[in-house]
């Protein structure tokens, strides 16, 4: 999410105006919609372009602590907000792209960029000079002739400062800054480890007869991936996803099941260079240590301030209702797999590496249902048509993809994204496939957020990143229902960012409370997998024929099935993760020990292991969610009561709560109180009912 101190502007420096025409940073960028000239973008600009921004960001910055005029809104909260847009430019395209499309010299650039703009946005944030100012127009506050975005703005501001160390004594500002300079580094290296991790391990099968129950089309990506890493004429699994998973799934080789199991649970615990462990430990104890000396318990208790659930015992509280009845079913499900087992005279104990082929075995005798009979119905496009349609009946959106607007890697498609009159909203760029430039997972983010600046709304430029499953030489790209709905997520998120309409950047968009972001995202999975729904997109990649009913029926009647599994082992990691942040002393932690003892104390089954465990959990220690992974489960029980709304109103395409969706949510960033906004909405505050209906956890 974007913070204010790395915004910037155009600059002008005497290292610069021999490279002026050469590097696309500092200059104006003629491409349609303002989009980066990827193709221009060389490494070699980045540094030129963060150094020269991050000093005319300074100059700014200083204009404003020494404008001789008294503080006022506009000369001091508005020039700040709108001070940087180059080193804003410059570090949305970096960062997007180290995620993407990275390499060693993109990670070194990252490793030396990270602590200096640490190292900036503290110059800023903890100026006595520049906080004496916004302090005096705060107090100005009942006066001002702004709009509630504005005060919203003044409040958000103020407060980042004082979170920010702003009140600290110089001693304690100097201590703080190297805290967050120590901590920006760690974060970079424990993501470049666990990119590492999953790309070096990988499972060569020589043996066709070891393939046995895979699926021809999971045979054929392996194979093609033995091309692609020199092993021609073997079959290749990595820990990409689309690899792993269905080999979990259909493997009828145990050992090898739990070979690429155990590769994938032991990502940063070999105890060699890429060993994460040392990393985290020193982030968890560096984390308590910045929170105590702003003031704070913990590191939780810092974060989450910020959030809807404002401190760790509601966490504790929510996650504590779901875990009881989610255990349960776990073990009821865990018991179905082993009878299973045993009346094949198995003779062994359901193991992890289990979990997915019997799962898989027990939805095919249960509801006549497997993964390879909905793949054919699940070609990417017609999925990602199926997305865009349910934008197109809500809020009456077009996509239209465009083929001269510059992107990144041949796999990109670009789409300008407008309103059903023409008027354009967005830029989408969607980016589908793994490769070894690209960290796991899916995600969006902004390479320019929305804003109103002169009386001129500059519309965003959005992307939605994943991993999923490939098109081989003789079949197109055919995703399982979790590739399904993880892409209908991400297109959420994106909705977020292309629907905005504020004034301001710092409050546009996905710019809002962490367990808020996820209600956009979360929302739009629902209509995934409506049957209404389904009988539009899912269509069969050789007959173009829908899906029948007689699967849709199967999909609904199994919607209960695995539930237990799947919020365990999402609750086990969202318990972790706030076990490692709600430590009240900088003591570096056994992380094995730690991880064990934080699990155990669940009473968590041997059967399941935690969806992350700490060496590779990336989202807390590499990203944005530490002491905020509960927030997928928090804004679920919104999402829940959220589509009850459509449902209740008799359709689920019902234009009255679409508006009122768009008007009240998607819109309004954090322009307003989180609970406030949804309350605008749905006209109550969410109840947790409509969630446990829809897991099958009552």
């Amino acid at each position: 999410m974007r913070c204010f101190v790395l915004i910037a502007a155009a600059i002008v420096l005497p290292l610069a105006g021999a490279c002026r025409s050469t590097n696309p940073f500092f200059n104006t960028w003629n491409t349609p919609f303002g989009v980066p000239p990827y193709h221009d973008i060389e490494q070699s600009h980045y540094l030129p372009a963060f150094e020269a921004a991050m000093e005319k960001h300074r100059q700014e910055v200083q204009a404003i602590t020494e404008n001789p005029a008294a503080p006022t809104f506009e000369n001091t909260v508005v020039a700040l907000e709108r001070s940087g847009a180059m080193l804003s430019k410059v570090r949305n395209v970096f960062f997007s792209l180290n995620s993407s499309m990275t390499n060693d010299e993109m990670q070194a650039i990252a490793k030396e960029i990270a602590p200096r703009l640490s190292k900036h946005g503290d110059e800023i944030r903890l100026s006595a000079a520049l906080f004496d100012r916004i302090n005096a127009v705060r107090q100005q506050k009942d006066e001002l002739q702004t709009s509630p975005e504005g005060v919203r703005l003044l409040e958000k501001l103020h407060r980042d400062f004082v979170r920010g160390g702003a009140k600290l004594p110089p001693e304690k500002k100097e201590q703080l800054k190297k805290l967050n300079e120590e901590l920006s580094l760690l974060r970079v290296r424990f993501g470049e480890n666990v990119l590492k991790e999953n790309n070096r391990f990988e499972m060569v099968v020589d043996d066709r007869a070891e393939l046995a129950g895979l699926p021809q089309g999971v045979i054929t990506a392996a194979a093609e991936t033995g091309v692609e890493r020199g092993h021609e004429g073997k079959w290749v699994f990595t820990l990409h996803k689309p690899s792993m998973i269905p080999f979990l799934q259909y493997a009828e080789n145990r050992g090898l099941r739990e070979k690429i199991y155990t590769g994938y649970i032991n990502r940063g615990n070999h105890g060699d260079e890429l060993d994460t462990k040392q990393i985290l430990s020193q982030m968890a104890a560096l984390r308590v240590t910045r929170a105590n000396l702003l003031g704070y318990d913990t590191h939780a208790h810092y974060q989450l301030e910020e959030n809807m659930a404002v401190e760790p015992s509601r966490v504790y509280k929510l996650l504590g209702e779901l875990w009881k009845p989610a255990l349960q079913r776990a073990l009821e499900e865990a018991a179905d797999m082993q009878r299973m087992i045993d009346s094949e005279g198995g003779g062994f104990k359901l193991a992890p590496w289990d979990w997915w082929y019997y799962a898989e075995r027990v939805k095919k005798a249960k509801y006549d249902l497997d993964e390879g009979a909905l793949r054919p119905y699940f070609k990417l496009e017609n999925v990602r048509t199926g997305a865009f349609e349910v934008a197109t009946k809500l809020y009456g959106l077009q996509f239209v993809e465009r083929s001269d607007i510059p992107k990144y890697h041949e796999d990109v498609s670009v789409f300008d994204v407008q309103e059903a009159d023409g008027t354009h909203l967005g830029i989408l760029y969607v980016d589908y496939f793994p490769r070894a430039s690209k960290r796991g997972g899916a995600w969006m983010g902004e390479v320019r957020q929305q804003s109103k600046v002169d009386g001129k709304d500059i519309r965003p430029v959005i992307y939605n990143v994943g991993n999923f499953t490939k098109p081989t030489a003789d079949k197109p790209s055919l995703l399982s229902f979790d590739e399904v709905n993880t892409l209908f997520h991400e297109f959420g998120h994106a909705l977020h960012g292309l629907l905005t309409d504020c004034t301001y950047e710092t409050l546009a968009g996905a710019n809002t409370a962490i367990d808020f972001v996820e209600l956009p995202s979360q929302i739009m999975e629902n209509w995934a997998s409506d049957p209404q729904m389904l009988r539009m997109y899912a269509r069969h990649f050789e007959t173009g024929e829908p899906m029948p009913d007689e699967l849709i029926e199967k999909i609904r009647k199994s919607r209960h099935f695995n539930q237990g599994f799947a919020a365990t082992e999402y609750l086990a990691a969202s318990f972790l993760d706030l076990d490692w942040h709600t430590l009240t002393d900088a003591t570096q932690r056994d992380v094995l020990e730690f991880e064990t003892n934080a699990l155990n104390k669940l009473g968590l089954i041997p059967e399941i292991i935690s969806r992350y465990r700490s060496s590779y959990f990336s989202h807390i220690f590499a990203g944005g969610y530490s002491a905020g992974y509960y927030s997928y489960i928090w804004a679920e029980v919104l999402d829940a009561d959220a589509f009850q709304a459509f449902k209740e109103a008799g359709d689920i395409f019902d234009a009255k709560t679409a508006k009122s969706f768009r008007e009240n949510i998607l819109s309004r960033g954090r322009t307003d109180d989180p609970m406030t906004l949804y309350k605008r909405f749905r006209g109550s505050e969410p109840s947790i009912g409509p969630l446990l209906d829809r897991r099958g956890l009552r």
